[in-house]
């Protein structure tokens, strides 16, 4: 993942929290608010402590990453998108990761954003 595709401000993740839509499944809560201002995707993957030890929570994020890197998806311009992880996810296999991953963001893609401006 590039880094003009990560979002690294605090303001600016808990604007798409609040802001954005909404998917949850059994791994991931995943927000998409539209931003007029960007011209590409970012990306903003969130890891509790209560997953596990720095090892295990940067483990997961370079999974994470991976997978969004490596898909065929294509993401929607100028939105952001944030990804919490949830401690489910510690006893899932990659495979497992992939499949839910892919499969929460192609609703979020489906989904129209009624909030864009």
């Amino acid at each position: 993942m590039k880094k003009l595709n990560i979002i690294k401000k605090q303001d600016e993740i808990d604007k798409v929290i609040k802001q954005g839509i909404m998917f949850k499944n059994k791994f991931y809560f995943v927000y998409k608010l539209y931003n007029k201002d960007n011209k590409y995707y970012r990306f903003c993957i969130c890891v509790s402590k209560k997953l596990g030890n720095a090892v295990v929570r940067n483990k997961n994020k370079r999974q994470i990453k991976d997978i969004i890197d490596k898909s065929n998806f294509v993401f929607s311009r100028e939105y952001d998108y944030v990804i919490i992880l949830r401690k489910e996810i510690s006893l899932a296999s990659f495979d497992e990761k992939r499949k839910y991953l892919l499969e929460i963001l192609c609703k979020l893609e489906g989904e129209k954003n009624e909030k864009e401006i």
